[in-house]
């Protein structure tokens, strides 16, 4: 079945938990033991209704405060996809939750309170979206039902949006507005009776109806090789295969390739899903490759088509989100994990900050704090195989990892 990662952005208290709870409840995906939780939790409150949040705020300080703290992934099929939504918090100091919430996510929905329309937050959420290059957008413009279900109110916020729409550089986004009551349940899994004056589909309606084609950016075939199988036995005794992932597009067996970092070429003999020979590996798809000559393939090396390489540089410059509270500096020194491979890079550069709220840039930069998003430019000391993140969101990204604690600390998008 169709997995679609969905990432969920909205301001503190703008009901994303509480959406995703209804689309659980109204999808018949929580547990029994769950929903008699939440029904006992509810009635503990005060409440004159379920509260959905609790379907999702795991932490304990999340239930208390009634707020989102780290990223949540929940889990729930239909009878037409399955679905992961990666619910990411809203406030401003978690804003490297949200990148990362968001970095794997091929579809988004920006959560905004009715009664308070489009505010910075807004802002930051959607250049989120636009730097990750998220095609689909649902803008769920929430809470309907405290505006009395008016038609203008969500006109006002689309035409604010729309504003907001006209600074992004990403204009292959489609960017879908629905109005919701995910309290209520309007125009969450079920059209709102609520709302006549709304012609579009329900928010799940719209999720359903999404064809990959769509939302998976497609890029060119990048096939890191993750691990050799040599079985030695006496049915496979020269068996030779490149177990991986295929990225961004289609091989298939008769097309030349070229093995990096080394440049060697050979043409694709067979590919192997299990036991079963196919002629194409399609992207997305993991596979086991043969080649038809006898050539040093190792892990970490890549297969690209011949015709098609990637650069290979001991130099980039990337957007970077820093995740730590110890500051990056211009001469610091990092590992650069860019898909299987780890190799040591030192800060070259920080060019300039950049305001994820379209207020532009911040020049003569010093060093960058939690949750900064910068451009730098990094030196590497060996070369590494990568596409720029517009063109192939897989091989176009990267994590910075601190050497000496071993911590992820930054993720960088390549430009």
């Amino acid at each position: 079945m169709e997995v679609l990662k969905i990432a969920t952005a909205g301001s503190v208290d703008d009901g994303k938990s509480t959406l995703i709870g209804r689309i659980l409840y109204d999808t018949k995906s929580l547990t029994t033991d769950k929903l008699e939780a939440i029904k006992k939790t509810s009635k503990q409150r005060g409440y004159d209704y379920l509260d959905f949040s609790l379907a999702t705020d795991g932490l304990v300080a999340e239930r208390e405060q009634g707020i989102t703290i780290d990223v949540a992934h929940i889990y729930f099929s239909t009878a037409k996809k399955s679905y992961i939504i990666a619910d990411t918090p809203g406030h401003v100091e978690y804003t490297r939750n949200m990148v990362t919430g968001a970095s794997t996510s091929q579809a988004s929905i920006i959560l905004i309170d009715a009664r308070k329309g489009v505010i910075e937050q807004t802002n930051r959420h959607f250049f989120i979206n636009n730097l990750l290059r998220i095609k689909d957008v649902v803008v769920a413009i929430n809470k309907m039902d405290l505006v009395d279900y008016s038609e203008d109110v969500y006109n006002k916020i689309k035409a604010d949006f729309s504003e907001l729409m006209s600074k992004r550089d990403y204009q292959d986004q489609k960017i879908t507005f629905i109005p919701v009551s995910a309290l209520k349940g309007d125009n969450v899994v079920n059209r709102s009776e609520n709302m006549p004056w709304y012609k579009g589909e329900a928010l799940l309606e719209h999720l359903e109806q999404l064809d990959k084609k769509d939302i998976f950016n497609i890029g060119t075939p990048r096939f890191p090789v993750q691990y050799v199988i040599r079985p030695k036995t006496e049915e496979f005794h020269d068996f030779r295969g490149y177990a991986g992932k295929v990225y961004g597009g289609n091989l298939s067996v008769g097309d030349d390739i070229v093995v990096l970092p080394s440049q060697t070429k050979s043409k694709i003999k067979d590919i192997y899903f299990y036991d079963e020979k196919y002629e194409t590996a399609s992207r997305r798809s993991s596979v086991t490759i043969t080649l038809e000559d006898e050539i040093n393939v190792s892990r970490g090396d890549m297969i690209v088509k011949e015709n098609d390489l990637p650069a290979i540089e001991k130099q980039f410059t990337a957007n970077v989100c820093w995740m730590d509270s110890t500051q990056l500096t211009a001469g610091k020194k990092y590992v650069v994990q860019h898909g299987i491979n780890k190799v040591l890079a030192k800060v070259d550069r920080i060019h300039h900050k950049i305001n994820p709220d379209y207020s532009g840039i911040e020049e003569n930069v010093n060093g960058l704090g939690m949750n900064d998003i910068a451009s730098v430019t990094f030196k590497l000391n060996k070369p590494i195989f990568y596409d720029e993140f517009k063109n192939h969101r897989t091989n176009g990204s990267f994590i910075i990892i601190d050497s000496q604690s071993n911590n992820t600390v930054g993720a960088g998008f390549i430009q």
